[in-house]
């Protein structure tokens, strides 16, 4: 596929704001038509999320409020790169054990996608942990308040029909399991 004709430029970025999390700019682009336009970003560090499923073929998913969307909800286990010198694969691994009772023998990267690419450039890293085993010792973040779930492939096509599961990352987890 042609690209031409479809690139912006960036001319200018204006820092508007920088948190714990993201960061914030104002950018000026010119168009491929040479007309200039603004573009609100947000820069994030990335995050990781992990497709978990027992021996007895449940996936492992966490409920936790989420409160930019004043609820809670089912989500497979995710996180931000925001140690340093963290890798992906790492990142996966411990955000799989200090999230739910599980650690993973192995990690196999099965996509990379961006979540909200019309605003933001945060890129996320879907794992499949394999070999999981229910004897992890990490405890989650002390903000973080989370119950581990455990779903059938039944439940969860039932949880997507029903609409129970509205988590981005989590349907494209589940749906990727499903079709396997």
């Amino acid at each position: 596929m042609s690209e031409i004709g479809l690139v912006e430029t960036l001319k200018e970025s204006r820092p508007v704001f920088s948190g714990a999390v993201v960061k914030l700019s104002v950018d000026t682009v010119e168009l491929p038509n040479g007309k200039q336009a603004t573009r609100e970003v947000v820069r994030h560090c990335g995050a990781v999320c992990v497709l978990a499923v027992t021996a007895q073929e449940q996936v492992v998913l966490v409920r936790q409020f989420r409160h930019p969307v004043g609820d809670v909800l089912l989500e497979i286990p995710a996180g931000k790169l925001d140690m340093a010198g963290e890798s992906p694969e790492q990142c996966a691994y411990r955000e799989l054990a200090e999230e739910t009772p599980y650690t993973a023998q192995s990690m196999a990267l099965i996509q990379k996608f961006y979540t909200a690419p019309g605003f933001c450039d945060e890129l996320m890293y879907l794992y499949e942990a394999r070999g999981i085993t229910e004897n992890s010792t990490l405890k989650a973040d002390e903000d973080e308040f989370v119950q581990t779930v455990l779903l059938s492939r039944q439940q969860v096509m039932q949880a997507i029909k029903d609409r129970s599961i509205r988590d981005a990352k989590t349907l494209i987890a589940l749906q990727s399991w499903l079709l396997d």
